[in-house]
């Protein structure tokens, strides 16, 4: 909407211009009434569109026709006045003001006109007869207004109206001669529908309709109201209301009975409130909301950003697969002005089997664009309706600056969810495929690829200590003679070469000696096709001389030449290092002069192999001695129940009247049997005790 409004007044002479704009200020009509009035402004609380209006008076006597001619280019709107009982000024209205205007202003940014029938208490008829062919005929006019100065008829619903074609012009939204919108407004009226309709099923529901009225009006319709306004589609328009809800036919009916009704002003309500311009074009200021980044800072999506995006992806997800197919995609983005996805998208995040993208995917996209092109991403927010949907005052809400990275090296922590890793390497090292691999692509996908849709970028998520990160890795090209500051400006940095190439190796030292010798930015190395036969390296040092000389991690070995989707260790170890780069991670190998391998060779060392078999000795010998106890005790029992099977053998020979059908019962010493499960049981938990402790010791060393 426009700052201000400057109106200008011409006519003949004596058709009552000074007048108008004298009894306007005094609010009665003056006795003296000079030739010209000065430039008057009216401010922005008096007026009832809170704008400033300047009123601007024109004297043939006083002013030539140059001076003229300059008030015509700055003025936003013209009253041409004339006399409702002087033929001669009404004539002169279509042969001499309108033309003039005309050739001096452009044809595509026409000023809005307003005719304006003075002295209407001079006569008893209207004038509206003869002025309606001309309104007809010149459709640059907005409105006929009769007036009179003399008993301060209708002098402010003039200058209203004049306000009211420059704040809500009739001329970008409706083409009288067709009696129906233009195609500009159409548009924007229907991206309006689409971003409103929240459950995509292309029906405003009552929810829906109150949100919308809400959001534009700041107040909800009455339920009467609501049914009142469907009952008006209904005798109307056929389809304009289907399942008790409004449909965009209807939608784009009701506007179009506001504007030729003269209520254009809740048209243009509607659409500056999602973003547009008097062009019928988003605006600047609402695509792209003032956001600073101060340096060493990334950008990265809020929480609540990613509650809305999926609900947006839920809403386009029709067949609830998860996944995005090509219509959905489309369908998703037909609120935007281009297509912004291109089909390198489906390199650069993770996509189902049929090559659509998943959810996971989606995300990842919108983290990547947020954190290489800021405004790019708030620009797509603004056509998804962000900050309308979400009710925040602009797309600058959704995006979160992080800390600066020189403090989470001081504080040691990091509270980012994005790092980039810079992908370097010679030519056919297996770059391509290691940002690849990153999405869960073996060699025989990539084969698959097409040239014109490979991506220098891919990212995924990783976990790292149970935590999520988004790991955004970006193929830098070799050619570059040297690199620059986006090529360095990284959380890691990974060296890629070809085991089976002997060349591969000495790019990847000549970039580490020239930029990362001495940078903080941690960097791994790794050995790319390692199914392949490893070739000599054409460099002074092996690479695994290299990673020791310059303290680096040795060489890590990495295919994607298998059968399932290569693993992600690789990717986690990276991300770790871009959270941590000022501790030393965990060892990697057994290069035998590391902290944690020094640490495994004390574990492995004779003296403790040693310490460790008498302990198990001794844990042996006490269980040894437990079991001979408890063997004693069977044995014990035993001899019992033999003596009592002789005594029934002695007895067989000898006269009783004992029933030979009676058992001996079996005797068992129930003291001893106590006693030889509570050492067996104390036995066999010190020995898991001392198992655990032992086990725990040798993770914190691990740790160490």
């Amino acid at each position: 909407m426009r700052k201000d409004v400057r109106i200008l007044l011409v006519g003949e002479p004596k058709v009552g211009k000074t007048s108008l704009i004298m009894s306007l200020v005094s609010e009665e009509f003056p006795d003296d009434v000079p030739l010209r009035a000065e430039e008057i402004t009216i401010p922005a609380d008096v007026t009832p569109e809170r704008v400033p209006t300047h009123i601007v008076d024109y004297s043939e006597a006083e002013q030539s026709d140059e001076q003229l001619y300059q008030e015509i280019s700055k003025a936003n709107v013209i009253c041409i006045v004339y006399s409702v009982n002087n033929k001669k000024s009404i004539e002169k209205v279509t042969s001499h003001w309108i033309p003039l205007i005309n050739d001096r202003t452009d044809k595509d940014s026409r000023v809005p006109l307003i005719l304006v029938g003075n002295k209407s208490d001079l006569v008893e008829h209207s004038s509206m007869e003869t002025i309606l062919p001309i309104m007809n005929q010149y459709s640059d006019i907005e409105t006929c207004v009769e007036c009179s100065a003399k008993n301060l008829k209708n002098i402010s619903e003039l200058f209203y109206y004049a306000q009211k074609a420059v704040l809500h012009p009739t001329g970008p939204l409706y083409c009288p001669e067709e009696k129906e919108m233009k195609p500009s407004c159409i548009k924007a009226l229907t991206r309006i529908f689409k971003v409103s309709d929240l459950d995509n099923d292309g029906i405003l529901n009552d929810n829906e309709l109150n949100f919308f009225q809400r959001t534009c009006f700041n107040t909800p319709l009455a339920p009467q109201a609501l049914e009142d306004v469907k009952n008006v589609v209904r005798k109307n328009v056929t389809d304009g209301v289907k399942n008790n809800g409004l449909t965009l036919k209807g939608f784009l009916f009701l506007h179009t009975l506001f504007i030729q009704r003269g209520r254009h002003e809740t048209t243009w309500t509607v659409l500056r409130r999602f973003g547009y311009g008097d062009d019928l074009e988003l605006q600047q200021e609402y695509l792209f909301p003032l956001l600073k980044i101060p340096v060493d800072c990334t950008t990265e999506l809020s929480h609540n950003t990613y509650l809305f995006l999926q609900s947006v992806f839920d809403k386009h997800d029709k067949d609830r697969d998860c996944a995005l197919s090509p219509e959905e995609v489309k369908d998703l983005f037909k609120v935007f002005p281009y297509m912004p996805w291109g089909p390198d998208v489906n390199n650069t995040v993770c996509t189902n089997d049929q090559g659509w993208i998943t959810y996971q995917g989606y995300l990842s996209q919108w983290t990547l664009t947020t954190y290489l092109d800021v405004q790019r991403c708030l620009e797509y927010l603004g056509y998804l309706g962000y900050s309308i949907i979400c009710e925040q005052e602009s797309q600058a809400a959704a995006i979160t600056v992080t800390r600066n990275k020189r403090i989470d090296l001081q504080k040691k922590q990091t509270q980012r969810s994005v790092f980039r890793c810079n992908i370097l390497g010679a030519r056919g090292s297996g770059k391509t495929s290691f940002l690849q691999a990153f999405l869960g692509r073996n060699l025989q996908k990539q084969r698959k690829i097409r040239e014109d849709h490979k991506s220098f970028y891919s990212i995924n998520t990783t976990y790292v200590y149970g935590q999520e990160k988004y790991l955004l890795l970006h193929e830098v090209m070799p050619d570059m003679d040297f690199l620059s500051e986006a090529d360095l400006a990284c959380d890691v940095v990974c060296l890629v070469y070809d085991v089976n190439n002997p060349r591969s190796f000495e790019y990847c030292a000549k970039i580490y000696k020239q930029y990362f010798m001495d940078s903080k930015t941690p960097c791994m190395v790794i050995a790319s096709k390692s199914d392949l036969h490893e070739a000599r390296q054409h460099y002074s040092l092996t690479p695994l001389d290299f990673c020791r000389k310059h303290k680096l991690h040795p060489p890590q070995p990495w295919t994607c030449n298998t059968v399932d989707a290569p693993g992600k260790e690789l990717y986690t170890k990276l991300t770790t290092m871009a959270m941590y780069p000022h501790a030393k991670l965990r060892c990697m190998c057994s290069c035998n002069w590391c902290t944690f391998c020094i640490c495994q060779n004390i574990l492995r060392s004779q003296l403790l192999r040693t310490i460790k078999a008498k302990f198990y000795r001794v844990i042996l010998n006490r269980l040894g001695d437990v079991w001979a106890s408890l063997l004693a005790d069977e044995e014990r029992s035993l001899i019992q129940q033999v003596h009592g099977v002789r005594n029934v053998e002695e007895s067989i020979y000898m006269e009783s009247s004992v029933d030979p059908c009676v058992a001996q019962p079996r005797h068992m010493a129930q003291a001893n049997l106590k006693s030889s499960t509570f050492w067996l049981r104390a036995s066999v938990g010190a020995t898991v005790f001392a198992v655990l402790g032992f086990a725990m010791y040798r993770a914190i060393i691990k740790q160490r």
